[in-house]
């Protein structure tokens, strides 16, 4: 059988990289180009996400006449929005933070339970499922972020269960690359046509949400060096927890317990030129680090 052919009820969920929208178009066409109304897709929107998520994301429902459902934290449940109206300045992940108190960091990554992995069981519940199959882009390449789902579902703790059907198809990297890139090796400097006439545009290490914690060091240096002004949403948020918040203990005022963004952007300053910024990089993980989490915290 198909493993794109999915059963419903289902909530696919796309995270707005290359490997949950290959996904999702196989699923599309695994059912004749039109999705049956109890399989659903959400896209849970931060506010920390690329301007080219948000547009890729868009382009997708757009280009393969499927309904996507924006969805957007807030204090009182969720709300579902657009791609004019969606966040683009961090306002549901500022919400989240000042709730808490404290700031995630790659231990405590409340920043994917709250704003993406309850903000989709929320939806869920919402539009009346009750027990669903839970659609994810993992790979058959991401061998053991699999095998931890295949364990989540043993152990039944959730409403639903996680299908990971690019996994059951062993596809990879390459196939998800192969269908968006074709022919050529840089995203942002094409050399060939499109293969599907679109593309995210965004070169792995640049991720999806822009200064994500869990990128390393040198991906955080090198986005912050190419675009000026990104860290200071990420600075001030933790300038506002170290002066406001008791609650939040030394890690929880950090993103990144090594370092702050503030002591990144002085570094930038005192090496204008950084040339092997990415030598050390396994920045594969950071291309689709929302789906990564979510599929943790699912």
């Amino acid at each position: 059988m198909n493993p794109y052919l999915i059963q419903g009820p289902a909530l696919i969920s796309f995270s707005g990289g290359r490997t949950s929208a290959y996904m999702l178009y196989r699923i599309i066409q695994a059912h004749g180009g039109k999705l049956p109304d109890d399989v659903v897709v959400a896209f849970a929107n931060t506010g920390k996400e690329r301007k080219e998520t948000l547009r890729f994301v868009h382009e997708c429902g757009s280009r393969w006449s499927v309904k996507i459902h924006w969805l957007e934290y807030r204090l009182d449940g969720f709300e579902e929005v657009g791609f004019n109206s969606a966040s683009r300045d961090g306002i549901p992940f500022r919400l989240l933070i000042d709730k808490k108190g404290y700031l995630p960091n790659a231990v405590t990554r409340f920043c994917t339970s709250e704003l993406k992995v309850r903000v989709m069981k929320q939806f869920a519940l919402s539009i009346g499922f009750t027990h669903w199959h839970n659609v994810i882009g993992l790979r058959y390449d991401e061998g053991h972020r699999v095998l931890r789902q295949l364990a989540a579902n043993d152990a039944k703790r959730e409403r639903w269960t996680t299908l990971m059907p690019m996994a059951k198809a062993k596809h990879t990297k390459r196939n998800v690359l192969a269908f968006w890139l074709g022919e050529n090796t840089d995203p942002i400097d094409l050399t060939h046509s499109l293969p599907q006439g679109f593309d995210l545009g965004l070169r792995d290490y640049e991720g999806n949400c822009d200064l994500c914690m869990l990128k390393s060091r040198g991906a955080l240096k090198r986005l912050m060096r190419d675009n000026p002004g990104m860290s200071s949403w990420w600075q001030d948020r933790e300038a506002s927890i170290t002066m406001k918040s008791e609650r939040a203990t030394e890690a929880g005022r950090r993103f990144t317990t090594e370092y702050s963004y503030a002591d990144l952007e002085r570094e930038i300053a005192s090496q204008p030129f950084m040339p092997g910024l990415l030598d050390d990089e396994n920045y594969e993980y950071d291309a689709e680090c929302g789906l990564h989490c979510a599929g943790e915290a699912a």
